[in-house]
């Protein structure tokens, strides 16, 4: 029995919708061993935190920023970004283990757009558009406290903020290794590549970046599953096995050319919303979920083309083009089939039951193919064997076969 598509619709929806949000740190503290702060809020990732206390009269800004090392040749760093909420422009100040003495320093770095290049390592230079009043950093235990993985480091600054300016974009991370006195680049997952938020540190509001992103997700996941996972490939399905069913005529077609329009406007629909996505999430590169999208859609589109330019049954070019909608429509099937498994990975459900319910449907498609293959061929087979028996005057040449069969 087949599941009618508005059910499968709704069935895969509320699977995807169980997609986890990013997780923020449990709880922050306005206190310190040697510091008293008015404010304090948890940050998005990294399980960081800040506290502050904001001056009006003198827009003078104390802060602490509380992070953790992920190694014991790691660094963390944390800083603003005057203009935007992205890391490129960010005035950071990055605390690690001294080379030599392996006391805690904490430097200044301008993170150019040259950082992202990585062609050279990332020096220290005064952050001479910033107003910083006074800095320092320490790790959490005293003295005696050691850099390890997951230690605890407070870094503390006072800054001279610009006059009715309270909005600042934040920026945080952390790496596994210092080179010299040059961190080098910082794990480059969802979670540390969100490490950016935008707080108004008169009121202690935090803006949300885009609060809406997290149902887009769920949104363009659900979509393309349907889409270019379960829909297309079925398409193919119905064009393969169907259309040498001579009691169904023309419905085939009809069939295959609806479902397969449907998919592709479900798809432009989900690479639409995956734009968006990419839109606002400045930082979150997916390389190869991206470029499969991109390849799936212009395939998708070349077959819509394919459907406008077709030629007649009896026109020389008819082959030609039967190839290529062929090739093209199956290079569609398994680009789009592959992507969907890549979406997956990128919203973190490799090993959920979402992709579980998507795996059990696709395996249910595949074992119809098989199926059906298996009985196109049998078919095939008896059909060449009359023939040749009729050839050779062994049977009747006006007796009927049970049936007709093309093989594609």
């Amino acid at each position: 029995m087949t599941m009618p598509i508005h059910h499968l619709i709704f069935f895969l929806a509320l699977l995807l919708s169980s997609c986890p949000e990013p997780a923020f740190s449990a709880h922050c503290t306005t206190t310190t061993s040697t510091k008293s702060f008015q404010k304090c809020t948890s940050l998005p990732t990294q399980q960081a935190s800040l506290a502050w206390t904001f001056h009006p009269r003198n827009a003078t800004l104390d802060l602490a920023f509380f992070g953790t090392f992920i190694s014991p040749s790691g660094w963390v760093g944390w800083g603003i970004n005057p203009t935007s909420a992205e890391m490129t422009g960010t005035r950071a100040l990055i605390a690690f283990p001294d080379p030599n003495s392996g006391q805690i320093v904490l430097l200044p770095f301008v993170l150019d757009p040259t950082v992202k290049l990585q062609k050279a390592p990332l020096l220290s230079r005064p952050l001479d558009d910033v107003h910083l009043l006074s800095s320092s950093a320490t790790l959490y235990g005293g003295k005696l406290a050691t850099v390890h993985n997951g230690a605890q480091i407070q870094i503390y600054v006072t800054l001279k903020l610009t006059p009715n300016k309270t909005g600042i974009h934040f920026v945080w991370n952390r790496g596994l290794y210092v080179q010299g006195y040059s961190p080098t680049i910082h794990p480059t997952t969802e979670n540390d590549l969100s490490s950016i938020a935008t707080i108004d540190v008169l009121s202690g509001s935090a803006a949300s970046r885009h609060s809406n992103i997290g149902t887009l997700k769920t949104v363009h996941g659900t979509i393309n599953a349907i889409a270019w996972g379960i829909l297309l490939p079925t398409g193919v399905v119905i064009a393969r096995y169907l259309r040498h069913v001579q009691a169904l005529g023309p419905a085939w077609f009809f069939a295959h050319a609806g479902i397969q329009l449907s998919a592709f406007f479900l798809g432009t629909v989900g690479f639409g919303i995956g734009i968006r996505l990419g839109e606002l999430s400045p930082g979150v590169v997916y390389g190869l979920h991206r470029k499969l999208g991109f390849a799936a859609f212009c395939l998708g589109a070349l077959q819509m083309l394919a459907l406008l330019f077709r030629p007649r049954t009896t026109h020389k070019f008819r082959k030609y083009w039967k190839s290529y909608h062929h090739f093209v429509g199956y290079a569609c099937v398994v680009i789009g089939v592959v992507n969907v498994f890549q979406g997956f990975e990128a919203m973190g459900l490799g090993r959920s039951y979402e992709k579980l319910s998507y795996c059990l449907c696709l395996s249910s498609l595949i074992g119809a193919c098989i199926a059906l293959e298996v009985n196109s061929w049998v078919i095939f087979c008896r059909k060449s064997k009359e023939e040749k028996m009729r050839r050779e005057g062994l049977i009747g040449g006006s007796e009927k076969a049970s049936g007709s069969y093309r093989l594609n």
